[in-house]
């Protein structure tokens, strides 16, 4: 099997496979018990959140609040902000963010009489900074934007994001779900009071996730319940899970000086031959800095489902957008967003992790090629 689907989850890896296994067998305490017992489980926990910390440049990790995965992380800064702020009901997002932040932003809009503005993007999936500072006014709570898009893999420049809204006193929350691991991410330096990301883009199993919160950043808990977390999300501590993302936000840093160079070259490879070998094809988002690993590519007269079955039939794993939509009838709201009217069902991502290689690309190519000659030559 060849596995292009990196962006939707990750292989879980050995190392951290092997850490967390004794924590699902022999240390099983509940880590708020007093005994000691309890206290190991306590201490690992604490050992996983500087790691955590460590990989995004968090010098305080008591600012690591542990989550279930990204989307309770995304909620969970949200409502921490809004909730805070009770007399300001106006949000601002963009129209390409991931559904765990715009159907959020949906239900506070249809329930909860707010305010959202929805930033569009240019044909490149590209915001505007002016756009944005005219949004933002007096009445807004929270500016909720991503790092880098999960389909496109388009970074957003966060710098000057998180400069303008605390040059204007506005909360900036950053979903940095598919950046973290990707990307040097160092919250010392980036003026954000919220950052999210989730174990199993890091080679951890699903069900676990984090949220940096500044300690000066407003917060109201999303899940409320016992003293866990410090208060800030009830429920006793999934200790296998925190300890697993600890393992791979270690391994995850330690890999970041070369992940870009290493991954960069493959997804580039992959790109240029596609182009130079099936016509009728485009790259969505090449002219945007983008992540070294995602390739977002309109195969032009196919649609994208069909695409997609058939090389599973040839054993390679690729996706039309998030794994989150998978289930939608509609198309990716991302690429409607960059080009409306647009072949928004004919376009494929294509999502590399460090494992991927060159024989890998050549094998996809091969099998896009086939596809293309079973519809008469090109994708047209």
């Amino acid at each position: 099997m060849i596995y292009l689907d990196h962006n939707a989850t990750t292989p879980v890896l050995q190392e951290v496979r092997e850490a967390m296994l004794p924590y699902l067998s022999d240390e099983w305490g509940n880590p708020s018990s007093s005994y000691r017992f309890g206290s190991r489980m306590k201490s690992r926990v604490e050992e996983a959140r500087e790691q955590v910390a460590g990989l995004i440049g968090c010098k305080m990790p008591r600012e690591i609040v542990f989550t279930s995965g990204g989307t309770e992380s995304n909620n969970t800064a949200i409502h921490a902000a809004i909730m805070a702020q009770p007399d300001k009901r106006h949000i601002i997002t963009s129209q390409v963010e991931h559904s765990s932040v715009l159907t959020y932003c949906g239900y506070l809009e249809r329930h909860h009489g707010y305010r959202v503005t929805y930033l569009p993007v240019n044909q490149e999936g590209l915001l505007s900074l002016v756009d944005l500072e005219s949004a933002l006014g007096d009445d807004v709570a929270l500016v909720s934007l991503m790092w880098a898009n999960n389909e496109t893999g388009v970074l957003f420049p966060v710098a000057a994001i998180a400069e303008l809204c605390r040059g204007r006193g506005v909360p900036f929350h950053c979903d940095a779900v598919q950046a973290v691991g990707k990307l040097p991410v160092n919250v010392r330096e980036l003026p954000v009071d919220y950052l999210t990301l989730s174990g199993h883009k890091l080679g951890v199993p699903q069900g676990v996730g984090a949220v940096y919160v500044h300690k000066k950043a407003p917060f109201v808990p999303y899940l409320h319940g016992g003293h866990q977390e410090r208060a800030r999300r009830g429920g006793t501590e999934n200790v296998p899970y925190i300890i697993g993302l600890g393992k791979g936000a270690e391994l995850a840093r330690k890999k970041l000086p070369s992940y870009d160079r290493t991954v960069r070259v493959i997804r580039d490879e992959l790109e240029t031959r596609v182009l130079n070998s099936i016509p009728n094809t485009e790259i969505n988002g090449h002219a945007a800095p983008r992540l070294a690993n995602t390739s977002n590519i309109t195969f032009h007269g196919i649609e994208s489902e069909a695409l997609l079955l058939l090389l599973d039939q040839a054993d390679i794993c690729a996706s039309s957008g998030s794994a989150c939509l998978a289930d939608s009838p509609d198309p990716s709201h991302v690429i409607a967003a960059m080009n409306p009217g647009s072949a928004a069902r004919q376009c494929v991502r294509f999502s590399l992790g460090l494992q991927t290689g060159a024989q890998d690309i050549a094998k996809t190519l091969e099998s896009l090629k086939q596809i293309a000659d079973t519809f008469g030559g090109q994708l047209s």
